[in-house]
């Protein structure tokens, strides 16, 4: 009886287990948005960073973990403070589709958590179509929104 020759099935494998293992560390899983545009810089991230993403249909997201809005305030104090007790810079992402009255609402209670280093995230100018990204890298770009107790 023949055996199957199992070398060729083995060296296919790791060779997808490499593309896998170089490629999955590039992709930025994230909600699915319609971002505003901006012709704003990107900016740089040297701090640990928070992404608080807010749909269309005004479900919010603390990275990518769903979180009720009347338990919004317990989730930030749950947040992790950085090695010097610094807070991470927040990364907020808000469908262009929502109420700024709902945005400034989520702004206000990072504030009151003392979440005050705050960014939103635009589409970079001319990119088609909902980002998916939180970097300046494709078509997700954070623009300094500053503290969220300024005007």
């Amino acid at each position: 009886m023949a055996e199957i020759n199992v070398t060729p099935f083995v060296d296919v494998m790791l060779v997808l287990l490499i593309i896998f293992m170089v490629t999955a560390p590039l992709l930025t899983a994230g909600v699915p948005l319609d971002l505003p545009d901006s012709r704003a810089n990107a900016l740089p991230t040297e701090q640990q960073q928070v992404t608080v993403s807010m749909t269309g249909d005004g479900m919010l997201f603390i990275d990518e973990s769903a979180v009720a809005y009347d338990e919004f305030p317990a989730a930030l104090a749950a947040m992790q403070r950085g090695p010097d007790g610094e807070p991470p810079i927040v990364t907020l992402r808000a469908d262009k589709a929502l109420d700024y009255g709902r945005v400034m609402g989520v702004m206000g209670e990072l504030n009151r958590a003392g979440f005050n280093s705050i960014s939103l995230v635009t589409n970079a100018a001319g990119s088609p179509g909902p980002a998916t990204t939180t970097n300046g890298s494709e078509a997700g770009e954070a623009v300094s929104g500053g503290s969220a107790g300024e005007p």
